[in-house]
């Protein structure tokens, strides 16, 4: 019974991985409803280092590492190489292209063809998200919209690709590297 209440606990760190779990669980709800479009996703991919992909969705619009972040009446600004919290920088982009290069490469080391991983960062709860780029290297989104924006990307890959990437992607060696 502690968990619900976990939010509220005067130990930072508690409090924080509890509000996280808010953005997740919002963000993945979304993202399941790509289930019927073709897509498969999974939550939560555990990497030996005790990190882990919050979500890792593959569908027809490609492959794609969701990193979610709930952050409840912050404004979010994302320039060409930086985003922030209330004016405060932000080390999302850099945490975000690093995982999915990393998913990028243990996804083709087991598929046996390159597997190539788009980033995206979504934003769980903020008063405002300004985008102030036209090409950016990694898709801000809002966490309740991640699954309108991926599901409006155009077709890359075929539905028999699509369920042999996410075989390789449900076997956990693919992710301890054995």
């Amino acid at each position: 019974m502690k968990r619900p209440f976990a939010r509220w606990s005067p130990d930072r760190e508690i409090r924080n991985w509890a509000l996280g779990l808010i953005g997740e669980r919002t963000t993945g709800r979304r993202l399941n409803t790509l289930r019927r479009q073709g897509w498969r996703v999974l939550h939560s991919v555990q990497w030996p280092s005790k990190s882990d992909i919050d979500h890792l969705a593959i569908g027809p619009s490609g492959v794609f590492t969701i990193n979610s972040k709930f952050r409840k009446g912050k404004a979010v600004w994302y320039g060409d190489r930086a985003i922030t919290v209330n004016r405060a920088p932000t080390r999302y982009i850099v945490v975000s292209e690093h995982e999915a290069q990393r998913t990028s490469r243990a996804l083709s080391d087991h598929c046996g063809f390159f597997v190539p991983v788009r980033p995206v960062i979504a934003i769980v709860g903020a008063a405002k998200i300004s985008v102030k780029n036209a090409t950016p290297p990694v898709l801000v989104v809002d966490g309740a919209k991640a699954h309108t924006l991926l599901s409006g990307l155009a077709p890359v890959l075929p539905p028999e690709r699509v369920e042999q990437i996410f075989s390789v992607a449900r076997r956990p060696e693919t992710w301890t590297g054995r």
